[in-house]
């Protein structure tokens, strides 16, 4: 469900996983790129080990977990379209 100003934009957080964000979204990279997702829900990498980064490609379940850690959560399949910077 898109927000609205009733209702904010819900980020869902996992401690060992990516930040779950109901979409669609914008994000601008650390290099001022502008990257745009168009799904209900995207996946945004916390741990910058994704090859698809800013999105999550499950590159942090590659490593492996102290025991007793619950498993993350699946990561969304997202739809990118960079955009370009201001100026170009």
């Amino acid at each position: 469900m898109p927000s609205t100003p009733e209702r904010p934009r819900r980020i869902r957080v996992d401690p060992e996983g990516p930040l779950l964000v109901e979409g669609p979204v914008e994000v601008i990279t650390d290099d001022g790129t502008l990257v745009v997702s168009r799904c209900f829900a995207v996946a945004v990498c916390t741990c910058r080990r994704s090859r698809a980064y800013p999105w999550c490609d499950t590159s942090h379940r590659r490593h492996e977990k102290p025991r007793g850690q619950r498993s993350p959560s699946p990561a969304t399949d997202n739809e990118e379209t960079p955009v370009p910077k201001e100026g170009e």
